[in-house]
Parts: C-alpha cells; sequence; structure tokens
C-alpha cells in the first residue's frame, strides 16, 4: 500500500494530506515492507529535493504533519536491521 501511495506522489508531484495520513496510520501499525521501507526513502528525497510538494494543510492541522525525522530514524533503523 506504501508502495502505491509513495508512487502516486512522484507521478503527480503532490503528497496529499490524504496519503501522507495513511502512510503515518501504516507506520503506527507496523504495516510495512522492505520494499515500502524503499519507497518512503524515494518519497523522502523527493520531498528534500523539490520534486513532490506536501499538499498544503490548514493551520490547525498543521502539527499532525508527517515527522520527516521521526522518518529518517525509521529507514535508518529499518536499514540497519536486515
Amino acid at each position: 500500500m506504501i508502495e502505491r501511495l509513495v508512487e502516486s506522489a512522484l507521478q503527480t508531484g503532490c503528497l496529499s494530506v490524504e496519503s501522507e495520513g495513511l502512510i503515518r496510520q501504516l507506520l503506527a501499525v507496523k504495516q510495512v515492507k522492505p520494499s515500502d521501507a524503499d519507497a518512503l526513502h524515494t518519497l523522502q528525497l523527493a520531498v528534500q529535493q523539490g520534486q513532490v510538494q506536501r499538499e498544503a494543510r490548514p493551520h490547525k492541522l498543521a502539527s499532525t504533519g508527517t515527522n520527516w525525522e521521526t522518518l529518517s530514524e525509521f529507514l535508518f533503523c529499518r536499514q540497519n536491521k536486515g
């Protein structure tokens, strides 16, 4: 599922609030395959390089956005685990 969400973001150049929320939920319940971790790393780089824009969210909800540092830590741990 995460791979499909990332693929969509890469194709459109936009990570929607909904997709970001789904990714967060899947990470929270640990529904992540090794290929998902690779896809998340690709997405993180694309966002950092400006190839993918995160969809604007209301100010009130901004604090619920994905913490990219936490995502980096997750990916680092995942890569070093195997």
